[in-house]
Order: structure tokens, then sequence, then C-alpha cells
């Protein structure tokens, strides 16, 4: 019998659910630097946005408690709707079912907070009552300890939940650099959000390769000028 979970994630075979990421959920947020955090899932909806990957945004009690999705995330999915919902769980809200199955994949890549509440809940049952594989992107949730994020993954990955991380899935969409229709737009997620492997793409592009720099505008450089050694 072939395993569905050795198949890489395609643009063709995953789905994008991004739960709760919304203010008063990130400042409970310890298992992570929140601002790693906020900088990691844009990140990923931006990947999610160059590939084509259907997108499913759901919040809980928005107005009451928890605020408004990061304004960053929004404006990558303009005019995406907002599945607002009262359950911890999103599987109890039937919109967020009906949005999962009407874009007819299975697996199921999902970043949310907490890890150990909203994110748990859903993946057991999606998996248990959708027969949905799961993808747990780590580093574009967060749970309110590390304790709780890291036995919350150690639970999930015991029930069959993936493991994976948010740089992770943007180069298993990429797969290859001769995919020349993505290439531009994994490199400028890359140049703003991977860090030092930013750096050393915005390094080889003009040093190496002479690119003009990607800041706005010029600056002139002024050359040096020894003062006086007393």
């Amino acid at each position: 019998m072939s395993n569905p979970k050795l198949e890489v994630l395609t643009p063709h075979n995953s789905q994008l659910i991004i739960i709760d990421h919304q203010p008063q959920m990130a400042f409970g947020v310890q298992s992570i630097d929140r601002q790693t955090l906020k900088n990691n899932v844009v990140g990923l909806a931006k990947a999610a946005k160059a590939f084509g990957i259907p997108t499913i945004i759901t919040t809980v009690e928005t107005d009451s408690f928890s605020g408004k999705t990061y304004p960053e995330i929004l404006d990558v999915f303009p005019g995406h709707p907002i599945l607002e919902r009262t359950s911890m769980n999103s599987w109890d809200d039937q919109k967020v079912r009906d949005a999962l199955a009407a874009n007819g994949r299975k697996k199921i890549i999902v970043a949310g907070l907490w890890t150990e509440v909203c994110n748990t809940t859903f993946a057991l049952c999606a998996m248990l009552e959708g027969d949905y594989e799961i993808y747990m992107v780590a580093d574009a949730s967060g749970g309110t300890s590390k304790d709780a994020h890291d036995f919350a993954m150690q639970r999930m990955v015991q029930a069959g939940v993936v493991p994976v991380t948010w740089q992770q899935v943007l180069l298993e969409w990429q797969r290859d650099w001769k995919n020349r229709d993505t290439y531009d737009a994994v490199m400028k997620i890359v140049t703003e959000h991977s860090g030092a492997y930013g750096m050393g793409v915005d390094y080889a592009y003009t040093m190496v390769h002479k690119a003009p720099a990607r800041n706005q505008g010029s600056n002139e450089v002024l050359a040096p000028v020894p003062a006086p050694v007393r």
C-alpha cells in the first residue's frame, strides 16, 4: 500500500489554513519570539499566494476578544473571506469544513495559534473525521509555553501529523530552480523573510552577479577620508 505522506508537497496537492493569527492570541505565545512568528506566517502566506495555493483564514471571537488578523496577512489576500468562529476547534465550524472540501485537496498545511489548543484539536478531528493529512508548520505556530508547543507537536506527530517549517514548505513547492514562473517570487520572499539565507541571496545578487540593490532610490557613497592621527 502506498503512503500518501511520502508524496512531496506541490502547488497542486495541498491547501493552507491560517488559524487565529490575531493579536490577543499572539500576546499569549511564549514558545517562539513573536516577531519571528509573525515574520514566518507572513512569509508562508506570501508563498501560498505565489504558488496559487488555496488558503483559508479563520478567526475566533474577533470583536469580543482576539482582534483582527494581522494586517500583513490580510494585505497578501485582499478581499479574501475570513471565516469567523466561536469554537476553539476550527473543525467545529461548518464553513471551515465546506471550504476545505471545496478545495479538493487532502494535504492541509496548518499555521495557527495556539499549538496546544486550536491546532491540535483541528488536526486530530480533520484526520479522524475528514480523512485529511495534516502538515503542521511548527515555526509559524506558537503555544503558551515551550512545553505547551513541544508536547502538542509530539502528541500530533504520534497521531500522524507531519511536522514542517515554513521555509521547508516554500522550497518544497518550488522544488526545482528551473521553475521560472515562481522563481522571482520565491527569491523575493526569501530576501524579505528568510533571515541569513535572504542576506546571502542579496549578497550573491549584488556582489557576485552585480545586480542592483533591492532598496528603493539611491544612496551616494562617500569615499574614505582619513583623519589626522595624533
